[in-house]
Formats: C-alpha cells, sequence, structure tokens
C-alpha cells in the first residue's frame, strides 16, 4: 500500500482544490487541516457514522477474539499463532486509527483535523501499514519452513527467533513511518489545508505542498518502492517453494493438509496487495471523489475487518480454542 507513493497524482504534481477560507502561506500558520466530507446532508452523515460503527465493532469483535484466544490457550503457543497474534493487533491499531476519527467528524457534522492529530494520526496509520507488511513476509516464511524444512522447524523458529523477527518488523516499521512523518510535515505547505480524503496520508499532504519541495520526499519513496518490492519477491519465491514441496507429497491428505495451513496467509496477502494496488495504481483516467472515497474504504477498512473472518474460516484451533491444535505450525 506504500505504492501510492509512486503515482504522478500523488506526487503533488497535480493542485487540489483550495478552501479560500483557509489558504495558507506555509506550514507554520496552518493549525488544521478539513477532511473529505462524506455527505451534504445529515441523514447521510449518520448513515455513514453507523455504517462505520458496525464495521468498527465488528474488526474490534474479530481481532480481539483471535487474539484472547491465542494468547489464552497454551496451545495455540506456536508460531504461526504467534505471528496471527501480531497480526491481529496491527488490524486493530490500523483501523483504531483512522475510523473513530472519521465516525466523530460524520456523527458532529465537522471535517477539521488538528496539525498535531494529523501527524498522529498519518505516523500511527504509516506504522500499522507498513508493519503489516513486514509481518506477512515473516508469516511466509513461516509457512515455507514448516512446508519446505519441517525437520528443522524448531530450530528456525524456536521461540526466540520468532520474538527477533516480530521485533524487526516492529522496529523497522516505526523508522520507516517516523522518518515519513517527520519529512513531509517539514515540507512547506502552500496549496490551502483541505485533504481529498477522510484521513491523513502523505499523498495528500504532498499535493499541499509546494511545486518543488516534494521533491525532499522523493528519496524515501524511492526507499518504500524497494521495501514493497522486496517483499512482494521474497513472498512469491516462498510460494514457488511451498508449491513445489506440497505437490511433492506422496498422499493427497496430507498435500491437501499442508496446503490448507497455507490458504488463509494466502487470503490475507491477496486481499491486501490487491486492493492497496488498485487503490494506488489506478490509472487517473477513471478516478473520481465517489471512486476514490470507495477505494479508501475498501483498503484501510476491509481488511482489518475481514482479515479475522478468514483465519477462523480455515483454522479450527481459532474457533474452538478447546480443540487439538496443529502441533508445530504443521
Amino acid at each position: 500500500m506504500l505504492l501510492k507513493c509512486f503515482s504522478v497524482e500523488s506526487l503533488g504534481l497535480t493542485e487540489s482544490p483550495l478552501d479560500t477560507g483557509h489558504q495558507m502561506s506555509n506550514s507554520s500558520s496552518i493549525t488544521q487541516f478539513l477532511l473529505l466530507t462524506f455527505a451534504d446532508t445529515r441523514e447521510l452523515q449518520l448513515v455513514h457514522f453507523w455504517l462505520f460503527l458496525g464495521i468498527y465493532l465488528a474488526a474490534l469483535l474479530g481481532n480481539g477474539l483471535i487474539i484472547t484466544a491465542i494468547a489464552c490457550d497454551h496451545r495455540l503457543h506456536t508460531p504461526m499463532y504467534f505471528f496471527l497474534l501480531h497480526l491481529a493487533v496491527i488490524d486493530l491499531g490500523s483501523i483504531s486509527t483512522t475510523l473513530p476519527k472519521a465516525m466523530a467528524n460524520s456523527l458532529w457534522d465537522t471535517r477539521a483535523i488538528s496539525y498535531t492529530g494529523c501527524a498522529v494520526q498519518l505516523v500511527f496509520f504509516l506504522l500499522f501499514l507498513s508493519a503489516e507488511s513486514f509481518l506477512l513476509t515473516v508469516m511466509a516464511y513461516d509457512r515455507n519452513v514448516a512446508i519446505c524444512k519441517p525437520l528443522h522447524y524448531g530450530t528456525l523458529l524456536g521461540s526466540r527467533a520468532c520474538v527477533h523477527m516480530a521485533a524487526a518488523a516492529w522496529g523497522s516499521a516505526f523508522l520507516y513511518a517516523l522518518l515519513h512523518t517527520v519529512n513531509t510535515f517539514s515540507l512547506p505547505l502552500c496549496q490551502g489545508n483541505v485533504l481529498d480524503q477522510f484521513f491523513c496520508e502523505i499523498p495528500q499532504l504532498l499535493k499541499l505542498s509546494c511545486s518543488d519541495s516534494y521533491l525532499r520526499e522523493l528519496g524515501l519513496i524511492v526507499v518504500s518502492a524497494f521495501l514493497v518490492l522486496g517483499c512482494f519477491v521474497f513472498i512469491v519465491v516462498s510460494y514457488v517453494q511451498i508449491f513445489r514441496a506440497v505437490l511433492r507429497i506422496p498422499s493427497e491428505q496430507g498435500r491437501h493438509k499442508a496446503f490448507s495451513t497455507c490458504l488463509p496467509h494466502l487470503a490475507v496477502l491477496s486481499l491486501f496487495f490487491s486492493t492497496g494496488i488498485f487503490s494506488y495504481m489506478k490509472p487517473p483516467s477513471i478516478s473520481s471523489p465517489t471512486l476514490n472515497f470507495l477505494v479508501s474504504v475498501l483498503y484501510s477498512l476491509v481488511p482489518p475487518a475481514v482479515n479475522p473472518i478468514i483465519y477462523s474460516m480455515r483454522n479450527k484451533e481459532i474457533k474452538d480454542p478447546g480443540g487439538k491444535s496443529f502441533g508445530q505450525g504443521n
């Protein structure tokens, strides 16, 4: 999802509409930003509020149940479920970063977010977004080792190794988010304070920067490209090896059991990358305010709410914590 920074439109080469009552000469005089309004009528604003509340409660319930089940059942204390617990925490954090503010704005008929609030929202959104990318890559490695090198699973993915990989994912994500946020908010903003999005994100903020100032962000954008591409290539290579190993399993039951442990991860990967790529790489010719809003909801709100359903449908242990677990992730 970090790929949105690569589009020409997101680099600030097009200007956003200016709010004549809030035009600012530089970022130091900006005290608040104006977010995207969902509707002009009060009735539709309340419809958006209740719709978002339902999505938010579904995400809280689903991810909360996964966290509780894994934390309370010692039979689920395996590498696969350890990483799944972190994914649930990330999904909760991601949707809690953007949705409560959007719901509050709809409920109170406002569109304002403070300058500090926007910066905090951006750093946490980037933190959880990049952490999910890194964690999904680690989970692909977990499935690769479990299927391709089952005899070395306990050695390569011991408790210490799992903690180190999770810490590396969180630490890298925090550093990435901090660098991007500090660099973005150090840019001079001279194109007003209206954001064409219901939460703060880098491409919309770059549209408000001066025409030549976005080049300062270009270096981090290139780094983002290599990070996302590296994660994607690693995941593809891992699953090519997994499919080869599964096809070599002699029994049909064994192939089905091995592949079924990968299906939830594959489904989450597909949802995460497909929504992000469609959102950030769609041609400008098909862009419209309504479509942009729907796509934003698709990539920022749907995965955190749907991921728990995907994992619970395929994992009997999540639906029934008292049942027999997979053992060491197999």
